[in-house]
């Protein structure tokens, strides 16, 4: 064997072994992974948005459809109308934590067996299913609205909040944009960490917020924020910003991931999607997944509820991944607080 083989049949070990680590890596990415934040906590790296979703029982079912699909991570805001929705759609999803099947069945202390549990009926009433979801799974997060800011009017907007999620702490609560102005959004991110340090809020963050906003924030801040909110797609890669995100250890979530349908006809993306035996609407949030965000789509309809979760298990190419970030065009499909003062 000359030295010349040797190398290639090395070479062709290696290629190997990297595509079969490659493929590993995919296969374990699923749906109940998760991203690190730089509080130490993790939250689930696909997310489902209630944007303009209809308050009421539209907004329950959606809520429990995404649950059943296996979405873990349920974003809404105080803006949106519609949180009263999200808690009670998780509540009837929840294990609960405690149960009384009737007001003579006491679970016994002593060394003695405790009494036989109630029927199974009695489980139920008090909300017991074997399918329940515990409440430390479901990511929920909220945001405080701009008619809200200040330090006392935020602590009590996001109060307000809570009671109507009917939940005992929200996981994130953001602060929806910076319009407010510089005293404004200061002094609501101090309301920010008092609630993070009373334990009302797991962890911290914003939304919209452009680089000189990060800046100013982080000029501040006692607690750093978790992620910044935007809107980013491959019509709108922001890459600037996202790179100033990644360089302080801010996670990027993605709203409005399919560009609210705007350009799902675009033929790029049909046609890198048919390449991949894919749905426009998956090739977006893959490419969103792949650029290492949270994206957070929305839909009110089961079977696309679904569908979106279904970008796990394979991945877009390297050259296709190339192909839909050069789509960029700055698009913004509604607002875009990111450049205000």
């Amino acid at each position: 064997m000359t030295l010349s083989t040797s190398h290639q049949g090395r070479d062709t070990v290696f290629k190997i072994l990297f595509q079969a680590c490659a493929t590993l890596f995919i296969m374990a990415f699923t749906l109940q992974s998760t991203r690190s934040l730089n509080d130490g906590r993790t939250i689930p790296a696909l997310g489902f948005g209630v944007y303009q979703v209809e308050p009421g029982d539209k907004a329950v079912q959606a809520i429990l459809w995404a649950l059943e699909a296996g979405y873990r991570n349920i974003d809404t805001a105080a803006c949106y109308a519609n949180e009263e929705s999200v808690g009670e759609a998780i509540r009837k999803r929840l294990v609960s934590s405690h149960f009384r099947a009737s007001e003579n069945y006491v679970m016994s202390s002593s060394l003695q067996s405790p009494p036989s549990p109630p029927p199974l009926a009695q489980y139920m009433n008090y909300g017991i299913f074997h399918s329940g979801i515990p409440r430390e799974e479901i990511w929920v997060t909220t945001k405080l609205w701009d008619d809200s800011h200040g330090y006392t009017n935020a602590i009590s907007a996001f109060e307000f909040s809570l009671e109507k999620l009917g939940l005992d702490y929200v996981d994130l609560y953001l602060i929806h944009s910076p319009y407010p102005g510089k005293k404004l959004r200061t002094e609501s991110w101090k309301g920010l960490e008092e609630l993070h340090r009373k334990g009302l809020v797991k962890s911290i963050g914003v939304s919209n917020y452009g680089i000189h906003h990060l800046k100013e924030l982080l000029s501040i801040c006692t607690i750093k924020p978790v992620v910044n909110q935007i809107e980013v797609t491959p019509y709108l890669t922001r890459e600037d910003l996202v790179a100033f995100c990644n360089g302080q250890n801010i996670r990027v979530e993605a709203y409005s991931p399919l560009t609210m349908g705007q350009k799902l006809k675009d033929p790029t993306l049909v046609s890198i999607a048919r390449k991949h035996g894919k749905q426009p609407a998956q090739i977006l949030i893959r490419w969103s997944l792949q650029r290492g965000f949270i994206p957070l789509p929305k839909s009110v309809h089961k079977e696309r509820i679904i569908a979106n979760a279904d970008v796990f298990g394979w991945e877009i190419s390297a050259e296709d991944m190339d192909a839909l970030t050069g789509l960029n065009e700055d698009f913004v499909t509604e607002w875009d607080p990111t450049t205000c003062s």
